[in-house]
């Protein structure tokens, strides 16, 4: 799937994800989620990886490290929860995700809902 816009590739991501809830439901804690959307991903020939480590360096140094719950084709990163709801916090954390790596797409997934709720979030820092 290498190679597609952000679209189709969101698209792709968010059928997955469909997929998945659909089957699943909601009330199943978060890892059980990421690996249904890492079966749903791979079924789908999309390319991923799944927590992924992401170093933080300021002036020559390790200052932190985030973990990607999926950062798909390199270009998408997937933020997965199981929460009542979405807080600010939520969008924020995705935020510095998308900083750190620079990349620019990002979606926050909530599958503890009885409709999935997706939110994209687009990102355009430069250092």
């Amino acid at each position: 799937m290498m190679g597609h816009s952000f679209e189709q590739l969101s698209g792709k991501i968010i059928e997955a994800a469909i997929a998945v809830h659909k089957a699943l439901g909601p009330g199943f804690l978060e890892s059980i989620y990421e690996n249904a959307m890492k079966t749903a991903l791979r079924h789908r020939g999309i390319v991923y990886e799944a927590q992924k480590e992401v170093v933080i360096i300021f002036e020559g140094e390790e200052v932190g490290v985030h973990r990607l719950d999926l950062s798909v084709e390199n270009q998408i990163i997937v933020e997965l929860k199981a929460v009542k709801a979405l807080e600010d916090i939520h969008f924020a954390q995705l935020r510095s995700y998308l900083k750190a790596t620079g990349q620019h797409v990002g979606l926050l997934m909530n599958f503890n809902a009885p409709t999935l709720i997706i939110k994209r979030v687009v990102e355009d820092y430069k250092p």
